[in-house]
């Protein structure tokens, strides 16, 4: 054998062995990258999912209090004018008891509702004013839910009865106004 063969065969023992490590390493670069690709879409489809969640008990919440600011001033009696400021906010609304259990005052305006746990339910709170002669106002409060128990929305709507009219004020609330375990 002449040199260059004896050379030839002496480098391809040298090199028999890189290939396996070589392709572990490719391979195991392409496994990490797909998961954490699979992992950004899980991430990705949980917060579609959670968003979903809010914008439906968002727009039950929204709904409900439509529907009962509707009812409440259907019921109203003849308007007096709003001239002086009204008497401290109406808490009721703060209180596990007016939404849930026998005792609870506040209404479901709607039989069922579609993809949600549970309907909608407003709360309607006289908001006297300071002194007799005046009107007042009133306090809604509307409480959706999604699909899940804990995906709840607080919306309020005050409606004063005014010299001009009615004066509609729009909140939303954060949190929840109490907490599970309270009563």
């Amino acid at each position: 054998m002449n040199k260059r063969t004896r050379l030839g065969i002496r480098l391809r023992r040298r090199s028999r062995g890189i290939a396996l490590p070589i392709v572990l390493l490719m391979s195991s670069m392409l496994l990490v990258t797909a998961v954490a690709w699979l992992e950004a879409a899980l991430v990705s489809a949980r917060v579609t999912t959670n968003l979903g969640e809010r914008v439906q008990a968002f727009h039950s919440a929204d709904s409900a209090l439509i529907r009962c600011a509707s009812i409440a001033l259907d019921s109203l009696p003849a308007l007096k004018s709003l001239t002086g400021p009204l008497a401290a906010e109406p808490n009721k609304w703060r209180l596990k008891a007016s939404f849930e259990g026998a005792s609870a005052s506040a209404v479901m305006p709607f039989a069922s509702w579609p993809y949600a746990i549970r309907p909608p339910q407003c709360l309607i709170e006289a908001w006297p004013a300071r002194t007799s002669d005046q009107a007042g106002a009133i306090l809604i409060t509307a409480r959706g839910f999604g699909r899940m128990p804990d995906n709840e929305s607080w919306l309020q709507q005050e409606i004063e009865m005014g010299e001009n009219g009615i004066v509609r004020h729009w909140r939303r609330i954060v949190a929840k106004p109490f907490q599970e375990g309270s009563p």
